[in-house]
């Protein structure tokens, strides 16, 4: 799974990791019994992504620290229960590697 090529990306990635989790919790209010197993981890989830959002919008991010903070959390679970784990994968991986380099200057 490729990394986000651009800065611009990379916010979009996790702009869209937020709508996700915020259709998750839609569902889990819908659907509560069924996505029982989601809604454990949904509140932490989306103030880890918020947090992350704002301190992009700050200027606060910081690159290369480590796994992001929602990384233990959803390190074992599969996608029946956070349907965009490959999202927050991608978005982790960019957060500890960097950008993906153009195919050009690879």
């Amino acid at each position: 799974m490729k990394r986000a090529r651009t800065v611009d990306e990379y916010i979009a990635l996790v702009k869209d990791a937020l709508y996700e989790v915020q259709d998750l919790r839609a569902a889990i209010e819908y659907d509560e019994e069924g996505m029982g197993s989601s809604s454990k981890v949904i509140a932490e989830l989306e103030e880890i992504l918020n947090d992350l959002y704002k301190s992009m919008q700050q200027g606060d991010y910081c690159w290369h620290t480590g796994d992001l903070k929602y990384m233990d959390l959803i390190r074992d679970l599969d996608d029946g229960v956070v349907p965009f784990h490959s999202l927050l994968i991608r978005i982790n991986d960019t957060h500890k590697n960097g950008l993906e380099p153009d195919e050009e200057e690879s």
